[in-house]
């Protein structure tokens, strides 16, 4: 039975998967993301069901279009595989099986899921537009409540210094917040670096402040490997790049989104180790 239910948590994985991949594009177009019918993005033909088929129809499609012939990215069929064995990971870390479900278990991988789609959609975004998308921030800050809320309804005996810290939290939101909605007026465009601070705010209610520190360090000594790299290749190039150009087309939410849901996901498998 456990078999049907892992390959269940698959499925959901691939077809949350395709939606991030349409949620990524549509998203910084400001393209409705769930009652707009999902289209090819080169002939805007509708796709039918057969279509929209995780994995299995970008395999029997051979990468391209049905209707124009077009080559569809391989993202697609790559994010689609990797959210569901993401799903599938987190599943088996967290100990989740048919024998101990409980309204508990479920609601945590449920903040979980809701979670993972937050880093996903932030990450995605940077990856294509060098952008961290307000609407995801946003989305981003109402399941950070949610969540607040949701401990503090089961750990009822959680101390005093547990809802002082939330509330920090929370009170950084809303100053982060004023002072991008001030920077929107002033200069007319939302700053990269608030909706950074944004994130890692969202991370540390998710994935508490241990989690998170080493998310920071990881994610701080990837770009400074990435930017000794460049800068050595840079060095043959006869159009060299200014330090602020290169510093600029560093993707940081990208780069924090892949090393959280990396350090996290070790972090429950060896939590859950110790405490079996």
């Amino acid at each position: 039975m456990n078999i049907i239910f892992y390959l269940v948590i698959f499925i959901i994985g691939t077809l949350f998967g395709s939606f991030y991949t349409l949620a990524v594009y549509r998203i910084p177009k400001r393209e409705d993301i769930t009652h707009t019918h999902s289209y090819c993005p080169n002939c805007s033909h509708k796709l039918g069901l057969f279509d929209l088929i995780p994995i299995l129809s970008y395999i029997f499609l051979r990468g391209r279009c049905r209707y124009c012939k077009q080559k569809i990215r391989p993202r697609y069929i790559v994010l689609e595989i990797l959210s569901g064995a993401l799903f599938l990971i987190m599943a088996l870390v967290m100990g989740l099986n048919i024998e101990n479900l409980t309204l508990i278990k479920v609601l945590d991988y449920c903040f979980v899921v809701l979670y993972l789609t937050f880093i996903i959609l932030m990450a995605g975004i940077d990856k294509e537009n060098r952008k961290i998308d307000k609407a995801v921030s946003i989305y981003g800050i109402v399941i950070s409540i949610m969540y607040m809320i949701y401990l503090c309804i089961v750990e009822k005996q959680s101390s005093i210094y547990r809802y002082v810290i939330l509330s920090i939290y929370l009170c950084l939101y809303i100053v982060i917040l004023i002072l991008d909605t001030i920077t929107l007026k002033k200069f007319a465009k939302n700053t990269y670096i608030n909706g950074i601070l944004l994130t890692i705010i969202t991370m540390v209610i998710f994935t508490q402040e241990y989690i998170t520190a080493n998310t920071l360090i990881v994610t701080i000594l990837s770009i400074a490997i990435y930017l000794l790299i460049y800068k050595i290749a840079n060095l043959k190039n006869r159009h060299k790049k200014t330090d602020k150009q290169i510093s600029d087309e560093i993707q940081i939410g990208f780069c924090l989104g892949v090393s959280n849901v990396l350090i996290f996901i070790f972090a429950i498998y060896f939590m859950t180790k110790m405490l079996y």
